[in-house]
């Protein structure tokens, strides 16, 4: 049975097979593209799996205030208003007609303002966890980073042991006179 994740891990690997053969060349642009691709995929997915989550938490009552919060926060709906507002003030200019435009406004705005407000305190719960999404991708790469410079210091100072022997055993062979003498043989 296959993993749905298996062709990315394939292709991850292949990514790596083709580093690990040409150590001393440059990414070429289409390879840094892939690895960019595959981490913002990887990112995509972990967001879209937040947001199914927050999706399944979330009741109708939710949703509709969601709603008017984009209904509310449309050029659509501002319209709307004051077209409205302006005819009933056209039409009914009468003290008790001006009262009741002004109450049914206030509850609206009432209403409406709560119906904002519940919108946005779960836009910021959205966004916080999203923000802690990122820290913690931000804290993983920069721990794979560290580990990444720890390992080159470490190869740089097997390279630099390696070099000092290298060169140690070809002063040792170009120093005329100091040839050891074949060993005779023991029986």
């Amino acid at each position: 049975m296959r993993n749905k994740n298996e062709p990315e891990r394939t292709s991850e690997e292949q990514l790596f097979k083709q580093l690990e053969k040409y150590p001393r060349q440059k990414l070429h642009k289409e390879d840094v593209e892939r690895v960019t691709e595959m981490v913002r995929d990887y990112q995509g997915k972990i967001k879209a799996h937040l947001h199914e989550q927050q999706e399944k938490k979330t009741n109708r009552w939710d949703r509709m205030a969601d709603h008017v919060a984009v209904l509310a926060g449309s050029w659509w709906f501002v319209t709307a208003s004051a077209v409205t507002i302006t005819v009933w003030m056209l039409v009914n200019s009468e003290r008790n007609s001006l009262f009741i435009l002004s109450f049914s406004l206030s509850i609206l705005s009432l209403f409406q303002s709560t119906l904002i407000q519940k919108s946005q305190n779960r836009q910021a719960a959205k966004d916080k966890q999203e923000q802690m999404l990122d820290i913690a991708i931000n804290y993983k790469a920069e721990q794979e980073n560290l580990e990444i410079q720890q390992n080159l210091k470490e190869l740089e100072v097997k390279l630099q042991w390696i070099e000092l022997r290298l060169s140690a055993r070809s002063r040792a062979k170009s120093r005329p006179g100091r040839t050891k003498a074949p060993r005779a043989r023991q029986k």
